[in-house]
């Protein structure tokens, strides 16, 4: 299609009402990003069994200081609500029922790339970035490495490393707290 073109980008609320309205499967695996409706990749038993751990070790972690949601939307501009694997949000007694999370809410996304590294690094981490995520992780299951991205700007992160065979990695936004990474070389 040309560029010149005029297009329409969804907002939240208008990819919600199609939720609402059933133009997606149940089971469909989708998030909006930058107005536009993505199609995830099947999740394979690598990934589950990353998210249920980083999980499992994150929810002991923070248990009372923040909120670990699994797979679940943050609405974190008028035209992006993806669905990160996880998302460490700052704890409210509501547990996010009046509203959305949204960027201001987030201390941590992380991402679990066992088929998504391209679109992980080259499309969400700018998009987390512009949008103040304070902090971002991909943990690379193929690779065996740990991507963390801190430090946000308009233009991208200004603080990056990449961890082969990580340890206790500590979460900036909530002092004192880490966790324990090494079962990552394991697979």
């Amino acid at each position: 299609m040309q560029d010149w073109l005029p297009r329409h980008r969804l907002t939240v609320d208008e990819y919600h009402r199609m939720g609402e309205l059933g133009f997606f499967a149940p089971d469909a695996r989708v998030e909006l990003v930058d107005g536009q409706i993505i199609d995830m990749p099947p999740i394979g038993s690598r990934h589950h069994s990353a998210v249920d751990r980083l999980n499992e070790l994150l929810v002991q972690a923070v248990v009372g200081r923040a909120i670990v949601r699994t797979q679940g939307g943050v609405a974190i501009e008028e035209f992006s609500e993806p669905q990160p694997d996880i998302t460490l949000l700052r704890h409210r007694d509501d547990f996010y029922s009046s509203r959305r999370a949204t960027a201001a809410d987030t201390l941590l996304i992380v991402e679990v790339s066992d088929t998504s590294w391209r679109y992980d690094r080259d499309i969400k981490a700018p998009l987390y970035a512009r949008c103040g995520i304070p902090e971002f992780w991909i943990v690379d299951v193929k690779r065996r490495e740990l991507h963390s991205f801190r430090s946000p700007s308009v233009v991208g992160y200004t603080q990056t490393a990449t961890t082969r065979s990580p340890g206790v990695t500590p979460i900036q936004e909530l002092t004192g707290v880490s966790v324990d990474l090494s079962w990552l070389p394991q697979g």
